[in-house]
C-alpha cells in the first residue's frame, strides 16, 4: 500500500485512515532510522543519494544496505493492537516469537535463525536492554507500542557501535516517535477477552519555545486474567515522556527520553511436556501437558498453609508451591539522551548517553511439590543446622535454618513455607558516541566509543506468606527474614560488574557512479566482568551455602572442599570485522554482500560456577562464543514493492552449555564445539493500487552440530543395561548430538498478510505456519524411566490473526476510529516457547502453551 509520510507535526484535519500513521510516526525517522543510535543514524543518512529512498509499503521497508536487514514501521505496528513489539517481528523472516497470552503482558520467546534471545541483542533507541547478567530478554517491559516509530531487525550482525559483548545471533532495535509540532492529545480504550482492559493516553505539548522545543508525556495501565487458570493475574502500568531540541536548520538537536514500567504477574501456562496416561493437565511435576485445546484450561483449589501447633514439629503442604501462585514481579525506568552537533562542514559528533534501572525477580517458594508423589518436601526450618559441634543460620545444602519462630507457635520446631525469589537489582549506566567525517560526497568515515557498565546486584532473601500462599511483599528484599543473628537468610548473594568499553571505526565509499557501495567496520570490544561471590560454591554445577560473614571461618575449615568466598574479575577482549559491499544494477534492484564477527561473552551464571576451581586451573574460565556470519542476497525497492532473498551461512564456535567435562570429572558450563547454520530468507511486500496490500514471507534453517558431546561417566546400572553405549561402571558416554539439529528453533517459517481499505474499512489478515521444532539437541523424544512421554519434535502450527478498523471519518469524527483485532482466530492448540536443551534427563523440561484465541476491542481518539 502506498502510503502518505507521517507528519511530525501532528495529525492534519482529514481522512483518518491517511493520518493513522500519524499517531506513532516520527518524521524523522527517515531511511537511515533502520540503524540503531544516532551515530548509526547519521551515519546512514549522510550519504544516501538524493531520490534513492525508498517507502515503505504496508508498514514493511527494506533498506538498501550491505547487510540482511528488515524493517517494520508505525503503519503496520499500530495495525498489531496491544501487544508487545517482539510478536510484530514475527512478521519478519528468520524470526520466530512465541507469546505466553494474547496481549503481550506475560513475557514470551525470541528465536532469530536460530539463536535463542540471550543472544540477540536488543536496544530501544540504541541503548542494550539485555540482562546484564544472563543477556535474557523480557517482552512485556518493553515501550508502549503507540509511542513506537519503527523497528528493525539486523539478521546475524549487528551495528558497528552496538553496545554489546553478546550478540551473536543479531540485533533487534525499536525507536521512540519523536513529539509532535502542534499540541495533541492521544486516548486509546481497550477491552477484550480474559477481562481485559487498556488506557492509554498521551499528551503532545507541540513546539512551546521561541527555540522549537516540544515534548510529550504518556501513560498507560494494563490488566487481564490469567489465560489458563483461575488464579493469577496481569497488572502493567507504563509512564513515558520525551523532550525535543532542534538546533538550528540542519538536523541537530538534544533529545532526552524517560521511561518506567511496573509489572506484577503471576506465572502461568508452563507445564511439564509429557503426556503419558495416569497424569491431569497441570503445572506441577506431576502434572501433564494438554493434548487438545480443551485441555489448555486447568483449575487450582485454594489452600490454606500449613496450621501452626505448638510443640509440634509442623511439616510444610503445597499451598504456595505451585508454579502459577509464583509472582514475576518487575520495576524497570530509564532515562535516554541522543544528540547531533555539526561542528564543522562534513563533521558530526552524536551523543547517546543512558541509564537504566531494573528491580525484579522470579517468585518461587521454599517448599517444592514431587514429580512422582506430588507430596510437598522442603520448607524453612526453624532450627539451626549443627555441623561439627557448630550451629549454623543460612542456605546449606539446599536447605534453609533460619533459629527463630516463623510461624508464630511459641516453638522452633517447624518446617515452613516462605516466600525466596532470586532477587535481581541492576543500575545500569552508558553512553555511544560517534565522530563522522565526509572526506567528500562519496566516502565518508566515523569512528566511535561506546561504554557501558552495569552494577548487577543478585540476592535471595525469604519473605512470609499469607494463609492462602501469596506473598505480603512480592520484593522480599525489602523487608527480608533474618535469622536468629539478625542476618538477612538468602540462597544467593553475590555482586558483579559489567563492564564494556569499546572502540569502532567504519568506511563507506561510493564507486561505479555510485552503483557499489563499499562498507568497512571493525569493533573491538574490552569486556570486563568483576565477580563477587559471597556464598561458598560447593559444585561446579554452581550449588552453594549462604552463612552469615561472622560463621564463614568456621564453616570453610569444617568443609575444605568448598571454594570459599572470593571475588574474581575476568576479560574478554575481540576484535569484530563487519564489512560488506552493494551494487545497484538498477535503481531498483541491488544485490548485496556482507561478513560480520560476533561474540557472545558467557553470563553470570557459568562464571560463578566456575568459582569451584581453583583461579588460573581448567575449568576457571569459560571461553567466549564466536560467529562468523555470511550474507548474500538481491534486493527489489519501489514505491509499490519492497523485495529481499538472502541465503546466509554462520559458523558458531565454542557453543556454550551445561555439559560434562571428563578432566574435571564434573558437569559444568562448558564450550561443546562448532555449529553450522545456514538458510534463506525472504519476503515481497505489494501494492498494486492504493486499496490493497499484499506481503508473503519465508525462511528455511538447517543447523549442523559437529561433535558428539560427553554425556557423563557409565554407572553400574547403565553398564548392565547397554545406556549409550555403556560396558562397564566409569567409562564415559557421549551424547549423540553430531549430525543434529538445535533445539528450539523452527525448520521453516511461512508466512502473509493482506490488507484492504474500503472507504472508512480497513482490513487485515495474516498468517503465519511455523515449523517444526526439536526438544533436544540429541533430536530423542523424551523418555523417562524408559517410557517415551513425548515425542521429538514439538509439531508445526499454523496461526492466523485478523484486525479490522473503521474511521468515524464520514459521521464527521475524523480523528477517532475503532479498532478489533482477534488473535489465533481458529483457536489452535500449539505448543508455546521453549529454549530447547542438550539431552534428555530424568524429568521433562516445563513448555508454555500457545496462547489461546482472543479478541481485543479498541477506540481510539486524539484531540
Amino acid at each position: 500500500m502506498n502510503r502518505p509520510a507521517s507528519n511530525p507535526r501532528g495529525p492534519p484535519m482529514t481522512k483518518f485512515r491517511i493520518i493513522l500513521a500519524a499517531t506513532v510516526a516520527s518524521g524523522a525517522l527517515a531511511t537511515g532510522a533502520h540503524a540503531q543510535s544516532t551515530g548509526a543514524i547519521d551515519f546512514e543518512d549522510a550519504i544516501i543519494v538524493t531520490g534513492s529512498r525508498s517507502s515503505d509499503v504496508g508498514g514493511i521497508r527494506i533498506p538498501d544496505t550491505t547487510k540482511a536487514t528488515g524493517v517494520i514501521t508505525d503503519e503496520l505496528i499500530s495495525r498489531q493492537g496491544t501487544n508487545t513489539i517482539l510478536n510484530t517481528i514475527n512478521l519478519l523472516p528468520g524470526v520466530s516469537f512465541q507469546n505466553n497470552d494474547p496481549y503481550g503482558s506475560a513475557g514470551g520467546t525470541l528465536n532469530i535463525r536460530g539463536f535463542g534471545p540471550d543472544r540477540v541483542s536488543l536496544t530501544w533507541d540504541g541503548i542494550p536492554l539485555n540482562d546484564t547478567g544472563n543477556y535474557a530478554i523480557y517482552s512485556n517491559q518493553l515501550l508502549d507500542m503507540e509511542l513506537i516509530g519503527e523497528v528493525n531487525v539486523n539478521l546475524g550482525s549487528t551495528d558497528v557501535d552496538s553496545p554489546t559483548a553478546a550478540a551473536s545471533g543479531g540485533t533487534v532495535n525499536y525507536r521512540t516517535r519523536l513529539p509532535y509540532e502542534e499540541f495533541n492529545v492521544t486516548v486509546v480504550g481497550a477491552i477484550g477477552e480474559y477481562d481485559f482492559y487498556r488506557m492509554f493516553g498521551a499528551i503532545d505539548t507541540g513546539v512551546f519555545t521561541p527555540f522549537g522545543t516540544r515534548a510529550f508525556f504518556a501513560a498507560s495501565r494494563t490488566g487481564n486474567d490469567n489465560v489458563f487458570n483461575n488464579y493469577g493475574k496481569i497488572d502493567k502500568q507504563q509512564y513515558n515522556g520525551r523532550i525535543y531540541q532542534p538546533i538550528g536548520s540542519n538536523g541537530d538537536f538534544i533529545s532526552i527520553a524517560g521511561h518506567y514500567n511496573e509489572n506484577r504477574n503471576n506465572f502461568f501456562g508452563s507445564l511439564p511436556l509429557r503426556t503419558d496416561a495416569g497424569r491431569v493437565v497441570g503445572p506441577n511435576g506431576n502434572n501433564r501437558y494438554p493434548t487438545n485445546r480443551d485441555e489448555r484450561f486447568y483449575t487450582l483449589e485454594p489452600c490454606q498453609l500449613a496450621e501452626a501447633r505448638p510443640g509440634v514439629a509442623d511439616a510444610v503442604n503445597a499451598c504456595g508451591a505451585v508454579f502459577d501462585y509464583r509472582f514475576n514481579p518487575s520495576n524497570t525506568g530509564n532515562i535516554r539522551g541522543s544528540s547531533r552537533f555539526t561542528l564543522s562542514d562534513g563533521l558530526v559528533l552524536t551523543v547517546d548517553p543512558s541509564y537504566q534501572y531494573v528491580k525484579a525477580n522470579g517468585g518461587g517458594v521454599t517448599t517444592s511439590i514431587s514429580s512422582s508423589t506430588g507430596l510437598a518436601s522442603g520448607g524453612t526450618f526453624e532450627s539451626g543446622r549443627v555441623i561439627g559441634g557448630n550451629t549454623y543460620y543460612g542456605f546449606i545444602g539446599g536447605s534453609y535454618y533460619a533459629g527463630i519462630d516463623l510461624n508464630g507457635d511459641g516453638d522452633r520446631l517447624d518446617r515452613v513455607t516462605t516466600l525466596n525469589p532470586s532477587q535481581t537489582q541492576t543500575h545500569r549506566f552508558g553512553v555511544i558516541s560517534s565522530l563522522r567525517y565526509d572526506i567528500n560526497e562519496f566516502h565518508t568515515v566515523r569512528i566511535a566509543y561506546t561504554y557501558d557498565r552495569g552494577r548487577h546486584r543478585q540476592t535471595g532473601e525469604l519473605g512470609y506468606l499469607q494463609p492462602g500462599g501469596a506473598p505480603f511483599d512480592v520484593f522480599p528484599v525489602n523487608d527480608p527474614i533474618r535469622d536468629a543473628n539478625g542476618n538477612a537468610i538468602q540462597k544467593r548473594d553475590r555482586l558483579s560488574y559489567a563492564i564494556l568499553n569499546q572502540v569502532s571505526g567504519e568506511y563507506r565509499g561510493e564507486f561505479l557512479d555510485e552503483a557499489l557501495t563499499v562498507r568497512l567496520g571493525v569493533r573491538a570490544p574490552f569486556f570486563k566482568r568483576d565477580l563477587t561471590q559471597n556464598c561458598f560454591t560447593t559444585s561446579a554445577s554452581g550449588f552453594v551455602d549462604c552463612v552469615a560473614e561472622g560463621q564463614q571461618a568456621a564453616y570453610a575449615a569444617a568443609n575444605p572442599n568448598y571454594s570459599r568466598p572470593q571475588n574474581r574479575t575476568l576479560k574478554y577482549d575481540k576484535v569484530l570485522p563487519n564489512v560488506g559491499l552493494s551494487y545497484r544494477i538498477t535503481p531498483a534492484a541491488s544485490i548485496f554482500f556482507n561478513y560480520a564477527k560476533g561474540l557472545q561473552v558467557p553470563g553470570t551464571d557459568p562464571l560463578y560456577n566456575s568459582f569451584f576451581f581453583a583461579e588460573g586451573t581448567e575449568g576457571s574460565l569459560p571461553a567466549p562464543e564466536t560467529t562468523d556470519s555470511f550474507d548474500v542476497g538481491a534486493r527489489y525497492t519501489t514505491s509499490k514493492i519492497q523485495a529481499q532473498l538472502t541465503g546466509w551461512f554462520t559458523r558458531y564456535n565454542n557453543r556454550l552449555a551445561s555439559a560434562y567435562d571428563p578432566e574435571l570429572n564434573e558437569t559444568v558450563y562448558r564450550n561443546l564445539g562448532t555449529v553450522d547454520k545456514w538458510g534463506i530468507d525472504g519476503s515481497i511486500a505489494y501494492s498494486p493500487f492504493q486499496m490493497l496490500t499484499l506481503y508473503a514471507f519465508g525462511s528455511y534453517l538447517k543447523s549442523d552440530i559437529k561433535d558428539d558431546v560427553v554425556g557423563g561417566v557409565c554407572s553400574a546400572s547403565q553398564a548392565s543395561s547397554g545406556f549409550r553405549g555403556c560396558t562397564a561402571a566409569g567409562q564415559v558416554f557421549y551424547l549423540p548430538t553430531a549430525g543434529k539439529r538445535e533445539s528450539g528453533a523452527p525448520v521453516f517459517q511461512l508466512g502473509a498478510r493482506a490488507e484492504l481499505h474500503v472507504g472508512d474499512f480497513d482490513l487485515g489478515v495474516q498468517g503465519k505456519r511455523t515449523g517444526k521444532r526439536y526438544i533436544y539437541d540429541t533430536n530423542e523424544p523424551i523418555v523417562i524411566s524408559g517410557t517415551e512421554v513425548y515425542g521429538a519434535v514439538a509439531p508445526g502450527y499454523t496461526l492466523f490473526d485478523l484486525d479490522v478498523r473503521y474511521s468515524l471519518a464520514s459521521l464527521g469524527a475524523p480523528n477517532v476510529f475503532a479498532q478489533l483485532n482477534v488473535t489465533n482466530v481458529f483457536d489452535k492448540f500449539y505448543v508455546g516457547g521453549f529454549g530447547g536443551n542438550l539431552s534428555p534427563g530424568s524429568s521433562p523440561p516445563f513448555v508454555q502453551i500457545g496462547a489461546p484465541r482472543a479478541a481485543m476491542f479498541s477506540v481510539h481518539v486524539q484531540m
